[in-house]
């Protein structure tokens, strides 16, 4: 059940850094068992309900239409009054929904879980890549992978949408990479997870002499993928619209190595429990052809796996 909230901004903190203290190896089959797991029967409540998020929709294709934009990420919040144990919530998302980027952090004020599928920076020696996420497609007993890529290659909404994208982020490569080195290395690919299908690239170039981590962090972040495009102008027209902060959502997890390697993930499906609260934030790509309904499930859809948790 979900309903629609009134609730203010948890207001989280900007950015935490942490220095490495002990590392830990997990085994590949990590169980974990708290008899005393708290859960909350609170429903969920949505930030934006449909017709909300239709108004948002449509003022936003007006955008799109005039040219201010080309496509825009529409966020929705899902949130309820719950305290979790964060290690038991991890161990269990990871056995249904296993996913590259994930990550978990159990601080003494707040803890972080995260099933995040993206990669934004891959960093090694004088190499980066960065795999954008452009598609989603809900899971059914009948698709399939081969399925699944037939469709996005069909449907000319999702096409445009991941085109616009993997153009971005080779843009952003190009500023610090040298001329002529940003290639496709994966092109138009599906990887699949618990309830859905995504559309996937793979792009990599090699670094400019002297390039520096801030040069790279400036360059590459915030994620083009779930902001939109251009970035900045399409940053403006979502700090001018978004009532409530996105915390840590379409932010960045990661570490930097002493050698200057460095990996970072993009936060998406992830609970942020704070306060006493939790929250997942999700959001959908809006371009010309989309429709407000389908965008609207889409997000849905992205957040289950992490709802499902809490039953």
């Amino acid at each position: 059940m979900v309903l629609k909230s009134k609730t203010k901004t948890l207001n989280f903190p900007k950015g935490i850094f942490y220095k490495p203290e002990t590392k830990v190896k997990l085994p590949n089959k990590l169980e974990y068992y708290n008899p005393k797991l708290v859960k909350s029967n609170e429903p969920f409540k949505i930030n934006i309900n449909k017709n909300s998020y239709k108004i948002i929709f449509d003022k936003f294709k007006k955008k799109i239409k005039s040219g201010e934009t080309y496509q825009i990420k529409i966020c929705t919040k899902y949130s309820n009054k719950s305290n979790f144990d964060a290690l038991d919530f991890f161990c269990r998302l990871v056995k249904t929904n296993t996913a590259p980027e994930a990550f978990m952090i159990k601080d003494k004020d707040y803890s972080i879980i995260s099933c995040s599928p993206e990669n934004l920076i891959n960093k090694k020696n004088n190499l980066i890549t960065t795999k954008p996420i452009a598609g989603t497609l809900k899971k059914t007993k009948k698709l399939n992978m081969i399925k699944a890529l037939n469709f996005f290659k069909k449907n000319l909404k999702e096409t445009k949408e991941h085109n616009m994208i993997v153009d971005m982020e080779r843009s952003d490569l190009s500023k610090i990479c040298k001329a002529g080195s940003v290639k496709i290395l994966k092109k138009k690919i599906v990887e699949e997870y618990k309830d859905l299908y995504h559309y996937v690239s793979l792009i990599g170039g090699k670094l400019k002499k002297n390039t520096s981590t801030l040069d790279i962090i400036k360059a590459m972040m915030p994620g083009g993928s779930v902001i939109g495009c251009p970035k900045i102008s399409t940053l403006n027209l979502l700090n001018n619209q978004e009532r409530q902060s996105r915390n840590i959502y379409t932010g960045s997890f990661g570490y930097i190595k002493s050698n200057g390697d460095m990996r970072f993930n993009i936060i998406i499906r992830s609970i942020l429990n704070y306060k006493n609260r939790s929250e997942i934030s999700v959001a959908s790509g809006v371009v010309i052809d989309s429709n407000a309904k389908h965008e609207f499930d889409e997000n849905y859809i992205k957040a289950k796996a992490l709802m499902d948790l809490y039953k």
